[in-house]
């Protein structure tokens, strides 16, 4: 058995295994993730599995167990990981080591969309992954722990934000994180409310490389396989799980520049590959989800990083092309403060395609 490790992951290390027949994948779960997260995981690529989809599974140890702990030891440092907002500080939670393997799925994932057709087919498999588990709401035998309780309560991190201006009057950035600070709280005010949509089984990261395709170029690379990561499974609102996604997926800048570039052909092809692969109509109140949750997520995201831009304890940062930790999370307000200006601007677009009055 051979092991090199294995290139695309930033918060867990990962390794490949084989034996020239068989290949697994070996990682070492990141301590911001308590052991308990591989029943979520289980309980999730179970049901995927049942339902035909492609997704990687648990291998069990000699004892039966999900995964194994080995000695108490607390990870420190910046892993530069993600939750579905830039790099985060992460690592000090859990204080065994925690390892795990599961089965290698085949495939390429891409940083960003190559375009509407590949935009379709993973909004075809998000979909087909969220009805595949929409059953496991149904079940009381299934507890989802380990959850990250408030990643998305965004009067929370308006507050915070609003805290941070307040106590950090002597920082260096201050000025600009001030007038930002303003802007983002004003348009924070104006953010229209999300309907009362009970959660569903989400995937919780849809950053666009947790997604496989079947190759690098031609067909296959606008063939979705299955979604990787799976740290992050559980009950979640949709209007957060899709606006990640759009955000992510749609703003052709990417996170590190300060002026967004909205490429709505990409939202309305995924749009439509989601509607496809749902197999159903949605609802009103699911549509309109889908148009207000990329606004709230692109703010909410302003003003972590504009938070951050002052507190600089949180997200991790590229030193190689910013002179603090500081300076790179203000662009990074900056830029999810544009897209959610652009997003408002294409609202009545967006509310059009998805049918929303």
């Amino acid at each position: 058995m051979t092991i090199s490790p294995l290139p695309g992951g930033l918060i867990n290390q990962t390794f490949l295994l084989s034996d020239g027949q068989r290949r697994l994948v070996l990682q070492r779960v990141n301590a911001v993730f308590p052991a308990s997260i591989h029943g979520n995981i289980h309980a999730v690529t179970t049901a995927l599995a049942d339902h035909g989809l492609t997704t990687p599974l648990l291998i069990p140890t000699n004892e039966g167990q999900l995964c194994l702990e080995l000695t108490a030891e607390r990870d420190k440092g910046d892993h530069g990981g993600d939750d579905g907002g830039g790099g985060e500080t992460v690592g000090q939670g859990h204080s065994a080591t925690v390892w795990r393997i599961m089965t290698h799925v085949e495939g390429v994932s891409f940083d960003v969309v190559a375009g509407a057709a590949q935009a379709r087919a993973a909004g075809e498999l998000v979909a087909r992954f969220h009805t595949a588990l929409d059953g496991l709401t149904a079940q009381p035998l299934i507890q989802f722990t380990g959850m990250r309780v408030g990643v998305h309560d965004t009067p929370r991190h308006l507050e915070s934000l609003r805290h941070s201006v307040l106590t950090h009057k002597d920082h260096r950035l201050f000025a600009q994180v001030s007038l930002l600070g303003d802007e983002i709280l004003s348009d924070a005010a104006e953010l229209q409310p999300l309907p009362a949509l009970g959660a569903r089984i989400c995937h919780g990261d849809l950053k666009f490389n947790n997604l496989l395709f079947a190759g690098a170029v031609g067909p296959p690379s606008q063939r979705a396989v299955c979604l990787v990561d799976l740290d992050t499974v559980g009950p979640m609102a949709l209007a957060f799980e899709m606006g990640d996604a759009w955000r992510s997926w749609c703003n052709r800048s990417g996170e590190d520049r300060p002026d967004a570039q909205l490429d709505l052909d990409v939202f309305e092809a995924s749009l439509d590959g989601y509607c496809q692969g749902l197999g159903r109509r949605l609802g009103a109140d699911e549509r309109r989800a889908l148009l207000l949750g990329p606004e709230w997520i692109s703010l909410e995201l302003a003003a972590r990083f504009a938070s951050d831009a002052l507190l600089e304890a949180y997200f991790g940062w590229d030193p190689m092309h910013f002179p603090g930790r500081g300076e790179h999370n203000l662009i990074r307000a900056q830029g999810q403060h544009s897209l959610y200006r652009a997003l408002l601007g294409c609202r009545p677009r967006r509310a059009h395609l998805l049918g929303v009055p």
